[in-house]
Formats: C-alpha cells, sequence, structure tokens
C-alpha cells in the first residue's frame, strides 16, 4: 500500500484572515484532519465535510489524547495511504510540540511537510496596538511558556531575561501571573516596566488590561480576564493606547454568524470582516442536483420557443448551464432570449459566463421579480424558470397574471445541514453570538434545522429582504430588514445594530 503523508499546519491565532494560503490549500485536501481545541473556529468550517474528524483536545491541564497517543494516531492513519493534516493553533514549532510528532513519523520513513502559522506572541500584540520591537525601546524579543507543572518551581533564568532590555511574550502563563511578576521583580525589572495582558486576540473576545509589573496581577484580579491570553512586558506596551487600531473598526468587539449553501464563497462574510467582525461562517443549506432533468432536457430542445428565461439563484445558473452541456448544447441555444435574474449574486454568476442580464427588479426577491417583469411584458410570452425544487409560488402567479405561459421546472433541490464541528445553538446560549445574518429564507431554515430547541426570540436577525424576515419572524426572532435588498446595505443594517441596538422593522 502507498504510504500517506502528514502534513503539520498551523491555524494561527484565531482570526481565519491569518490562517494562510497555503494552509487552505492542504486543509481543502486533507482526508483526515486531527485537530486541537485552539484552532479558531473560522478555521474549523473551512473543514471539508468529507474528512474524517479526530479531536485531540490540548489546552493547559486538559488534554482530551496525551502527546504520544497524538504521535501514534498520526503515524497510523498516514501508513493507511492517507493524506493527514495535522491542525495546530499558533504555529506548530512554537511550543506546539510538532518536533516531537514528527520524530515518530521520520522513524518510520513517512513524508512529512511543515506550513509555519501566524503566531500569537507577534499577532496579539499587533492586534492590540503593541509592536514587540521598536528601535526606541528595545532590540530584541524573547518567547516563553508560562506554562509550569503543578507543584514545581519555574525553570526560567529572570535575571537573564531582564538584562536583555527586550521585549518578553509569555504564553500559556495566566494562572501563573503573579508568579511571573514576581519573578521579574526580584530578577531586578523596574517595578514600573509597563506590562500587558491579551485575551483572545484576533477575535471578538479580545480584552487587553496595561498596567506595570508590580500592579498587573492586581488590575487582573480588578478587571478579570479569560484564557487563552498572553502577557507581555516591555516599554512597547505603552504604546497600545497610541496604536489601537483593532477596536476602531466599526464591527471589532462582534461575533457574527453568516449562513451559507456550502458551495458558495460568502461575500458577506468577506465584508463583515473587513468591518471588524469575528465571523462564524457555517453552511447551513446544501444544493443537490436533481437527478432527473428529463423535463429541462426537453426545454432545452425548443429554447426558440421561449421569449424569457428566469434565474432565481447562482445555484440555479450553475445546474442550467452544466444540463446544458450535457444536452450537447452552447450559448447559441439562448437565440434571442431575455434573461432576468433575481438580484446581484445571480447576475455575477451569469457574467462569469459571459452573458449579461436584461432584467433585474430593484427589490431583490421573488415577488417584486414577478411584479416588475410582469410589468414589462405585452401578453402570452413564454418564460422557462430553471429553479429550485420550492420555489416562490408568488413569482409564477405574478407573471401568469401578466399573461405570460410559465414552464416552472425543478432542477435542484435544498437540504439542511449542520456543522460537525461547531454546535451552534451552545454559541448562542453562551452568548457567544451577537446576531445573526441571513441572505435568504432558506438559510433561515438551514439555521433552524440546525439548531433543534433553540429559543428563537433572543436572536438578533439581520434579514436582507423581505421574504427573508418573513421566514424569521416565523420563528419569533428580533428581526431587522436592510433598507435595500444588497449586501453592502445589510452590513449597514449590523454596524447600526451594533451602534444603537435600535433599528428600523
Amino acid at each position: 500500500m502507498t504510504k500517506g503523508k502528514v502534513w503539520l499546519v498551523g491555524a494561527g491565532p484565531g482570526d481565519i484572515g491569518l490562517f494562510t494560503l497555503k494552509g487552505m490549500e492542504v486543509l481543502k485536501k486533507a482526508e483526515v484532519v486531527v485537530y486541537d481545541s485552539l484552532v479558531g473556529q473560522g478555521v474549523l468550517s473551512q473543514i471539508p465535510s468529507s474528512a474524517r474528524l479526530i479531536h485531540v483536545g490540548k489546552r493547559a491541564n486538559h488534554h482530551t489524547m496525551v502527546q504520544e497517543k497524538i504521535n501514534e494516531v498520526l503515524l497510523q492513519e498516514a501508513e493507511k495511504g492517507l493524506r493527514v493534516v495535522r491542525l495546530k493553533g499558533g504555529d506548530p514549532f512554537l511550543f506546539g510540540r510538532g518536533g516531537e510528532e514528527l520524530e515518530l513519523l521520520k522513524e518510520h520513513e513517512i513524508p512529512y511537510e511543515i506550513v509555519p502559522g501566524v503566531t500569537s506572541p507577534i499577532a496579539v500584540p499587533a492586534y492590540n496596538g503593541i509592536p514587540v520591537t521598536h528601535r526606541d525601546f528595545c532590540s530584541s524579543l524573547h518567547i516563553i511558556t508560562g506554562h509550569k507543572r503543578a507543584g514545581k518551581e519555574y525553570d526560567i533564568d529572570f535575571k537573564a531575561l531582564v538584562q536583555t532590555k527586550g521585549t518578553l511574550v509569555f504564553l500559556m502563563g495566566v494562572s501563573a501571573l503573579e508568579d511571573i511578576c514576581k519573578g521579574l521583580l526580584e530578577g531586578g525589572i523596574e517595578p514600573d516596566m509597563p506590562a500587558a495582558i491579551l485575551q483572545k486576540g484576533t477575535t471578538a473576545g479580545q480584552k487587553r488590561i496595561v498596567a506595570t509589573v508590580s500592579t498587573l496581577p492586581e488590575e487582573v484580579k480588578r478587571q478579570g480576564i479569560e484564557t487563552p491570553a498572553i502577557i507581555v512586558v516591555g516599554k512597547v506596551c505603552s504604546l497600545a493606547e497610541e496604536f489601537a487600531w483593532y477596536e476602531k473598526l466599526p464591527l471589532s468587539g462582534w461575533k457574527v454568524l453568516v449562513t451559507r449553501p456550502r458551495t458558495l464563497i460568502s461575500e458577506t462574510a468577506e465584508k463583515l470582516r473587513e468591518k471588524g467582525a469575528e465571523v462564524l461562517e457555517l453552511p447551513s443549506i446544501v444544493t443537490e442536483p436533481l437527478k432527473d432533468q428529463k423535463k429541462l432536457h426537453r426545454a432545452m430542445e425548443q429554447m426558440n420557443q421561449y421569449n424569457w428565461i428566469v434565474f432565481t439563484s447562482p445555484t440555479g445558473v450553475d445546474v442550467f448551464f452544466e444540463q446544458m452541456a450535457e444536452s450537447k448544447k452552447d450559448v447559441r441555444c439562448l437565440g434571442n432570449m431575455k434573461i432576468a435574474v433575481i438580484g446581484e449574486g445571480t447576475r455575477k454568476k451569469l457574467r462569469q459566463r459571459g452573458i449579461f442580464a436584461d432584467f433585474m427588479p430593484t427589490v431583490y426577491d421573488g415577488d417584486f421579480l414577478g411584479k416588475e417583469l410582469g410589468e414589462k411584458l405585452s401578453g402570452n410570452e413564454k418564460i422557462l424558470i430553471p429553479r429550485a425544487e420550492k420555489g416562490n409560488e408568488n413569482l409564477v402567479r405574478l407573471l401568469e397574471e401578466a399573461g405570460a405561459v410559465v414552464d416552472d421546472i425543478p432542477t435542484y433541490k435544498t437540504q439542511y445541514e449542520k456543522s460537525m464541528l461547531i454546535d451552534e445553538k451552545q454559541e448562542f446560549e453562551a452568548g457567544n453570538v451577537d446576531c445573526v445574518v441571513f441572505t435568504s429564507a432558506s438559510t433561515v431554515k438551514g439555521f433552524v434545522e440546525a439548531t433543534p430547541g433553540l429559543d428563537y426570540t433572543e436572536i438578533k436577525a439581520a434579514c436582507i429582504g423581505k421574504q427573508t424576515k418573513a421566514a424569521a419572524d416565523s420563528f419569533g426572532m428580533k428581526t431587522y430588514m436592510a433598507k435595500k435588498a444588497t449586501i453592502d446595505s445589510l452590513i449597514a443594517l449590523v454596524e447600526e445594530m451594533k451602534r444603537s441596538g435600535e433599528v428600523w422593522n
């Protein structure tokens, strides 16, 4: 049997935007993913549904699986001839025990690659406005594990660290903060040396406490801190307030859930992240072409009889052109037919195939599409609508009332799925998510399917349009609707929700 291969992949500090391009490329091809608890949810949501998952825990003082067993798992999976990704928070070679995991692989001649990750000792201070080096303050950076075995003294030469006059970053040291500060003071550091503790950096839970080595433990007791967090000591900490930038973004501190079809890259999520939100982007619906496409193929044999073709989703466009190829036809069969689309996403998908839409409604939903397209008809036009198995019934009714003959042909079906790794219900019940963004009624239904038993009256839902809002209303959610049925207007709505807590309905 051909030997498999192992990739040790650093997932970065939390923000999915800091996950490397190579890491994403490798992850998408994984057959087995061995992951730990410090991997950010954004990265976890990108694991392919086809991959087998092995959770190995790995948080301070709580390991689901001991390191020796993890090493054996990697070996066993690779010996089956599989592509194995060992997904680790941060960087695999910085206190990640990556070297230990390689030893057994090397011994058994298993091929491997290392994909470095953006590491928290540099990224988290940067997200808090702290440059770990600065020519005016220091000329070195030292990264130290703050983890201490129970009942044992630190094996750290604090005096030597102090004498470097460099920036000191302690990882995994929150529970031993007092001991670390005491060790530094006994090592000769100035009591008023700036020091900071940085909680959950690069995520919506980011929090910063800046004090001095002598006062930081007391400030942490007073203000509270959660793990994971890192400790930074050095004059550069004094720059935090001056250089802070992340919290100035309009949606920083907010965690937003975006539901989407698994096959679609979310423009919504991308724009929310640009505004500073931590986005939990989870698949809620899966679209699948119907096996029986005979009805569509019959329509394609007489395309010259249609005056209009109406696309109601990007998926509808993809399925139609895939089936057109199956029928050995190309765009020439569309002839002089005009094309209508329901909104920007569908229009964009059509343009990718070199075709410009002739009509798009002022509001992107089925009712407006039917009403406004109906007003353009002279009567007796024949219209083809290749779309989802269960579509908006009003669309067909409105077009028929305008005198059109409509062939409403189902070409794909929508199924709902739940995340393999992230418990959406628990995230809401723990108060970790500030709002959920819905871009269609089907994503509302997908969200509900994935969260049985959740109290929906506590959910703040930002909705792109009337049909989407109506679907969320039917479950008792606190709904807010964008002024226009566009992604930009939806993002503006979320910003307004964060600013005021009260928005238009």
